[in-house]
């Protein structure tokens, strides 16, 4: 049920993509403490953005879960190193909506998680 999707202005290499994709999906389910069986990840790279008047490497990121833990604080942490790391993105320069979503709300093979 966690989804993270992550929107930049940069264009990686696809080892690179599918190496960031594995690593957070991973990482993602470890902090939220999830089954990674159930974590989505995404990512839009190349995408035309502008962040404080500039288009230097940048990027937003999204994570919604259902019981999303009030530890966002680690998780802007977490998430802001791996995509600094891999995608060459300052932490400055990422923007991260966290959002907690109710199990009746989050549909899956059928049915909700509620």
């Amino acid at each position: 049920m966690p989804y993270l999707r992550i929107q930049t202005n940069v264009r990686p290499e696809p080892s690179a993509a599918s190496g960031l994709l594995a690593a957070l999906s991973k990482e993602v389910a470890v902090a939220l403490g999830k089954g990674e069986r159930y974590v989505m990840v995404a990512l839009e790279s190349g995408t035309t953005m502008l962040f404080a008047g500039t288009d230097a490497p940048l990027a937003y990121l999204e994570l919604k879960s259902i019981g999303l833990p009030a530890r966002t604080g680690e998780l802007s942490r977490m998430l802001c190193q791996a995509v600094g790391e891999r995608l060459g993105v300052a932490p400055e320069r990422i923007y991260i909506e966290f959002a907690d979503a109710p199990a009746h709300l989050w549909g899956w093979n059928g049915d909700t998680f509620g």
